[in-house]
């Protein structure tokens, strides 16, 4: 028995050996993947509960997602501007990622601020996300002259891979280490996570560095006058808009709920940090189990038909919490973890294939602008939809029939989207037999 496992082992490590030598891009990506969504998971699961005990409000939890994608959206199109005129992309990817990890630090700093900590840790955390969010804009924008189109399918899923990985481990460590510490000491926890993730982001702001450009795209430019030139490009690129204005109706009927969400779990369904990191988790692990099945259909079917699964399995979440506030108790919260996890075994489609999507009908002599006016689109909505989600509970009577009317709406929202996908390829495969015939 003991031989067996020792071959075993033997056997996978001269694998991983041979995989980290035959695929260092690969092996590369992975890594990032690792230290980048690793150090968001771990924010993300710390900033509304470390909030709420400097204390936050629902308005202010509501301001953590709204003023980060308000000051975005006045840096997102310079940013795209300058990062084409980089003749080095990586410089803008790895500034963004430092600065993100800097104010990371000073938002572990909150609990030292005497007065208004609440509000310094909406701005701190505000650049944070912004920094993140400039972070991926040069990270998509290079990502293609790394690397060429018939890999990509694959080093995406390797680095989604790693990436759900690392965020199974987070969420759990973080809800296990807030639940099973002291009151007195969960401040510390927080500032911990805090800085774990500071650290994780500025390592990889300098492993990033490491990751060469195979083809460079040549470094442009753009004047007033050619940004008018390539927004005309824009509005003419039909296949462009619609895939703009398809996926942003899911962001709008998916970030609603970013804040209600929390709340749902916090207030109706009485859920401790531990049970709240199960719900990503869940998520991550439904994700992870059905990746390979998924990435082998991108093969089969394309990246584009496989997106509305996704879009469908999210249309799930919202029933899930519905059903787990009304039956109330651990019997709602089991019901409600189950169908959320059920919901995001389709997810990966949209992890996937959604930036593959977006790279095949972008305008490649103005690629990061194209990806700046796109991420725009999603910011605006990101900023607006969570308070709107908050309005439109406290509108429907702030209570639990409030809570399960707005997520009713959403279900409704998300299910428009799925169509409008559907629509979106019907009208392509229209386009191309009538460009053919």
């Amino acid at each position: 028995m003991i031989n067996r496992v020792k071959n075993l082992v033997q056997k996978h490590m001269r694998y991983v050996r041979h995989f980290v030598k035959s695929q260092p891009l690969t092996v590369q990506y992975g890594i990032d993947g690792i230290l980048a969504l690793g150090a968001v998971s771990i924010a993300a699961n710390n900033n509304n509960l470390f909030a709420q005990r400097m204390g936050a409000n629902e308005f202010h939890l509501s301001m953590l997602q709204f003023l980060p994608q308000i000051i975005t959206l006045f840096l997102l199109i310079p940013a795209g501007m300058l990062t084409d005129s980089l003749k080095n992309k990586r410089i803008m990817l790895s500034a963004a990622m430092f600065a993100a990890g800097v104010f990371y630090t000073f938002s572990g700093l909150t609990a030292f601020i005497p007065v208004g900590a609440i509000y310094f840790l909406l701005i701190t955390l505000a650049l944070a996300n912004v920094s993140v969010t400039m972070a991926n804009l040069s990270w998509q924008a290079y990502f293609p002259e790394v690397v060429e189109d018939r890999r990509r399918n694959d080093v995406l899923t390797f680095r989604a891979r790693m990436g759900m990985i690392i965020q199974l481990i987070m969420p759990l460590s973080v809800g296990g280490i807030l639940t099973a510490i002291s009151e007195h000491g969960v401040v510390a926890a927080h500032q911990f996570f805090y800085i774990l993730a500071a650290a994780m982001m500025i390592s990889n702001a300098f492993y990033v560095r490491r990751i060469k450009a195979s083809h460079p795209a040549e470094p442009k430019r753009i004047s007033f006058r050619e940004m008018k030139i390539a927004g005309r490009r824009l509005i003419g690129n039909k296949r462009y808009m619609v895939f703009c204005l398809v996926v942003l109706a899911l962001h709008m009927g998916w970030q609603l709920d970013w804040t209600m969400y929390f709340v749902g779990q916090v207030n109706y369904l009485h859920m401790n940090p531990f049970l709240i990191s199960l719900a990503p988790v869940g998520a991550m692990l439904a994700q992870l189990l059905t990746l390979k099945f998924w990435s082998r259909n991108n093969a089969k079917q394309g990246v584009e038909l496989p997106v509305v699964y996704g879009m469908l399995g999210l249309t799930a979440t919202p029933i899930g919490m519905i059903l787990g506030v009304t039956i109330g108790g651990y019997i709602g919260i089991t019901v409600f973890l189950i169908i959320h996890f059920a919901a995001h075994l389709a997810f990966a489609n949209i992890t996937l294939n959604l930036f593959q999507c977006l790279l095949k009908v972008v305008d490649e002599e103005y690629r990061s602008f194209s990806i700046s006016i796109y991420t725009c689109m999603i910011t605006a909505s990101n900023a607006v939809m969570p308070v709107v989600g908050v309005a439109l509970y406290r509108a429907l009577g702030g209570n639990q029939q409030g809570l399960i009317g707005m997520f009713a709406i959403m279900f409704a929202l998300r299910l428009i989207a799925a169509g409008l996908w559907m629509l979106r390829l019907w009208y392509m495969k229209a386009s191309e037999n009538g460009e053919e015939s």
